[in-house]
């Protein structure tokens, strides 16, 4: 779960960095809309606080989020968007309707925990889908394709606020796990300094093909797209 401090300053980082969620977000409507012409709604499962929902608010004509961490939904309500935002976990939820679109982005699918739940957070989208409708997966990395001891560090500065990335994954049997620490410097508070550290599961391509199957969908995957983890995109077969 992310925590208060990361949440606040998640938007400014990964835009910071160049992070373009407005090709991001046009790419997966141009690719839902050539499976579902029509498509109108969209949900973003894992929103975060919200950044890819505020271009999808521009591409359909309405959107919701759905978000485990109440740290990022408070977040995401500040934006004002013309968004319906619901607490609940992306492995088991009923929101009482369906959508044309249902997103997972940012790797935000790495939190589930085992082959067995992939296959049931996919079904639970499924579920949430209208006839017709489409699902698209931004994955996490792939077990060949995680850099195990990877590095990376940033800094970023907008307004007042100068923020300081450093962090280090490694992998932990079918897991990545990544450090991140955090130092942020304002005129008025001084600096601070926080750390995090996030679980992803790695799962293969296959075991994810076979839980979009497994939830009746059929897919397709698309590499080279999100920074080298491709995408995923799936219908009823």
């Amino acid at each position: 779960m992310y925590g208060t401090d990361y949440a606040e300053i998640s938007d400014l980082m990964y835009r910071g960095r160049g992070r373009d969620y407005r090709a991001e977000a046009e790419e997966v409507a141009r690719r839902a809309r050539s499976l579902l012409p029509d498509a109108r709604s969209l949900l973003d499962v894992g929103c975060g606080t919200g950044a890819h929902l505020e271009e999808f608010a521009d591409l359909f004509e309405d959107v919701a989020g759905l978000e485990l961490s109440q740290d990022m939904l408070a977040v995401a309500r500040v934006k004002d968007l013309p968004c319906v935002w619901y607490h609940g976990d992306m492995r088991a939820f009923d929101l009482g309707r369906r959508f044309d679109v249902v997103t997972c982005m940012t790797g935000a699918i790495g939190h589930v925990e085992s082959a067995a739940e992939l296959t049931r957070t996919l079904q639970c989208f499924a579920r949430h889908l209208s006839p017709g409708g489409v699902v698209a997966v931004d994955p996490w990395w792939f077990p060949e394709t995680f850099s195990d001891g990877y590095v990376a560090g940033d800094v970023v500065t907008v307004g007042e606020r100068t923020v300081a990335r450093v962090s280090h994954g490694r992998r932990e049997g079918d897991c990545s796990r990544t450090e991140v620490h955090h130092v942020i410097a304002t005129p008025g508070d001084g600096v601070r300094h926080f750390s995090e550290v996030h679980l992803g599961r790695l799962f293969s391509r296959a075991e994810y093909e076979a839980a979009f199957a497994g939830a009746g969908l059929a897919v397709e995957y698309i590499e080279g797209l999100h920074s080298g983890r491709g995408l995923f995109v799936a219908c009823r077969g």
